[in-house]
């Protein structure tokens, strides 16, 4: 195989296939070039067989790259790998021996929301004041044991003492009781159940101990102890392990990450060989030369530094303003500017940020300059109503047994299934501890009214046919089922408005995920949809042909790489982040995701702050980032400087004069708004046309054609009444 076009440290990492690899990869060094390649010379030149292989990412975006590139080098054999997410990795296992350890393998995969409703009711059922007890915080310390391999009678035994932590202690225990009654499991009880059967079933150890001969791991830095668990496990008997990652990168320690498992692992492996990866393909040496600086103040590191055969590229532009409105039109016109002069398209440009609460300011001065754009960790297209709907429908079809989905769906379209019958029908199974399924079929005895008997009947009916179809139909024909025979579309027709048309082509864009996915995978059956769908992030659906400015956190900003970045809100308190001031734990992750931040650049960096910020509804006055007073001076240049010089400047001045000029009015008179009322059509510069839905002061929301209801702030955007 022709190593010819990878560099010395990358053809080192390729070639070292025998023992344990620590390939310490900085951003933007071509880790998934060097991955894919050690796959093939594994297989083309070893001839190591493909299934013998198991390389773990962390996300399906990431899973689905490498795959493709491995089929191009390849070819269809790259089939017969297992490339996935551990999630994925985890369910594939559960599918095959989760009988073991008491569920069935029609199991169920509960999303975020399905666990506050279940949680919701482990705490009503144990009648404890859910004000004392948030179901979030409590998921999130049950999520948080379970990362560290804490299961429920282990976290009673720690928390004996603790009054607060020994009722959630009852509530977890009751929590994975209510799970394993409804043949549910969480996503992270994926990966602990995974490792629960290969721990309990020494076959299933070591059938997977000898058909992972060779084992690669990417972001190892992001691991958390379960994680690492489960791989240490698996390469146990060949000890072939290969780990990729960046500890500059580390940023995920407040989910459960931790960074002990990269900086230690040469301590697992003694006789690990160490690669390090320093040659970057995507940044100017001048970004390159500002990432190295800042990282190198973290002491919790391993020595690397980031070099380019590129060009020394322009500095990194710093602006400050006076408030996080006057950043945003700052921000919003350097990027028309860069359009209008330059031919940089909107898709070339990302503002990235450390809080979602300061993307409003920004969205609003895009809106201004007609600048369209997304932000990514908003509401998710698998979160919408109608689409959780479906899903529960599907849910419940292939696991009966699955309380949550029941009642989400029961009374949807509506049938006259009320509360008060729901409640009636959760008391019967609790006393008989079956699934409420199970106990409609005896309606008889349920304490309701013949027509609502009658009514359960129906449901019970509707459901039995539907599951009996999805042996029949493929997942898409059996979805179009779903939607003609329960009525949901029809329900949707009854009220022709743009918010019902909107559900009905989400709906609709939901069969086309259905056709995607009976094209892409391996198992065409219903489980193994709901599976890849409850795995799915918001990223890996992104339509990559639209040109849009992208807005996301710097956490959603990993792996991604964009020509232009503007880094905002650089201040003391905002970035870093106001608990990371006083503790050097979360200041160095903080620092690392200033690291994670620059690096996303390729060839033109900003970093803008402001002298105050309102956030919250409250108005901070803030010092500038100690991240920037970490940067080499003759990397920068400030915008602020020159000012009468700056054309960026001048036009901003005017903007900024206009803006102060709009509010000086609005202090003597009101904005005429008088003729954007309920029901008037409208054409908005950049949404197109719509129809305005309600309306509070200057506010409205608008239904728009092809764009969903959007909230409009009059002081800000002209409309055009049709």
């Amino acid at each position: 195989m022709d190593l010819s076009t990878l560099n010395d440290m990358q053809r080192k990492a390729v070639l070292k296939t025998d023992g344990a690899l620590l390939l310490l990869a900085g951003a933007g060094s071509g880790k998934t070039r060097v991955l894919t390649y050690r796959i093939a010379h594994l297989i083309n030149d070893l001839e190591v067989h493909p299934s013998n292989i198991l390389a773990i990412t962390f996300t399906n975006k990431a899973a689905n790259e490498m795959r493709e590139r491995v089929e191009g080098i390849i070819g269809s054999d790259a089939q017969n790998m297992w490339i996935s997410t551990f999630h994925s990795c985890c369910v594939r296992i559960l599918r095959k021996d989760i009988d073991k350890i008491g569920y069935t393998r029609s199991f169920v995969i509960y999303d975020r929301s399905d666990q506050m409703t279940l949680m919701k009711d482990c705490i009503k059922e144990l009648n404890i004041n859910d004000k004392m007890y948030e179901p979030k915080t409590v998921l999130g310390h049950i999520s948080d044991a379970k990362d560290k391999m804490i299961n429920s009678k282990r976290f009673k035994e720690i928390h004996q003492n603790d009054f607060r932590m020994s009722n959630i202690a009852k509530v977890y225990s009751l929590y994975q009781e209510r799970l394993m009654r409804n043949n549910a499991l969480d996503f992270d009880d994926l990966i602990m159940k995974a490792i629960e059967i290969l721990e309990n079933n020494e076959g299933v150890l070591d059938f997977y101990q000898r058909k992972f001969r060779y084992i690669m791991v990417d972001e190892y830095q992001d691991t958390n102890r379960a994680q690492y668990k489960l791989v240490n496990m698996l390469a146990k008997r060949h000890g072939n392990l290969c780990v990729v990652g960046d500890d500059d990168q580390s940023i995920y320690g407040w989910r459960g990450a931790d960074i002990k498992n990269i900086l230690e692992f040469e301590k697992d492996y003694e006789d690990a060989l160490v690669v390090k990866l320093e040659q970057n393909y995507r940044s100017t040496q001048t970004i390159l030369d500002a990432a190295n600086k800042v990282i190198a103040n973290n002491i919790t590191r391993k020595d690397k530094k980031l070099w380019t055969e590129s060009d020394l590229g322009d500095r990194i532009r710093t602006f400050k303003s006076r408030d996080e409105r006057e950043e945003g039109d700052f921000i919003a016109h350097s990027i028309k500017k860069m359009n209008n002069d330059k031919g940089i398209e909107y898709r070339d440009c990302a503002i990235l940020y450390r809080t979602n609460a300061q993307s409003r300011a920004l969205e609003e001065a895009l809106i201004k300059q007609n600048i369209k754009y997304k932000i990514f960790g908003g509401i998710k297209f698998y979160e919408r109503k109608e689409i959780k709907d479906l899903i529960a429908y599907l849910r419940i079809i292939q696991n009966p047994v699955d309380d949550i989905s029941l009642k989400r769906i029961i009374n949807v379209p509506k049938r006259g299934i009320g509360l008060r019958t729901l409640e009636k029908i959760e008391d019967v199974s609790l006393i008989k501890k079956e699934s409420m399924y199970l106990s409609l079929y005896d309606a008889e005895n349920i304490d309701v009214s013949t027509r609502v008997k009658s009514k359960l009947r129906e449901f019970t009916t509707l459901i039995s046919a539907l599951s009996a179809m999805k042996d029949v139909y493929c997942v898409t024909k059996l979805i179009e089922k779903v939607l003609e025979n329960t009525g949901y579309i029809k329900e949707l027709e009854k009220d022709d408005s743009i918010e019902n048309q909107t559900r009905i082509e989400n709906l609709k864009e939901f069969l086309s995920v259905a056709v995607e996915f009976e094209k892409t995978s391996e198992e065409k059956d219903l489980e193994t949809f709901l599976a890849t769908i409850s795995l799915i992030s918001d990223m890996d659906s992104s339509d990559e042909d639209d040109d849009y400015v992208s807005l996301m956190t710097l956490h959603s900003a990993k792996g991604l790489e964009f020509p232009v970045v503007f880094l905002a809100g650089l201040e003391e308190g905002v970035f870093p982040i106001s608990r990371a001031l006083t503790d050097e734990i979360e200041l160095e992750e903080e620092r690392r995701l200033c690291y994670v931040g620059i690096t996303r650049a390729m060839k033109t960096l900003y970093m803008t702050y402001a002298s105050s910020r309102t956030i919250y509804g409250k108005t901070n006055y803030s010092r500038i980032s100690r991240f920037i007073g970490e940067l080499p001076k003759d990397c920068l240049k400030s915008l602020n400087k020159n000012e009468p010089e700056s054309k960026i400047l001048k036009k901003q001045n005017s903007i900024v004069e206009k803006y102060k000029q709009r509010h000086m009015e609005k202090d003597t008179k009101d904005i005429d708004n008088k003729e954007v009322v309920l029901g008037a059509k409208v054409k908005h510069p950049a949404f197109g046309t719509g129809t305005v839905v309600a309306k509070n002061g200057s506010t409205v929301s608008i239904a728009f054609d092809n764009k969903g209801i959007k909230s409009i702030n009059l002081e800000y955007v002209k409309l055009n009444v049709i």
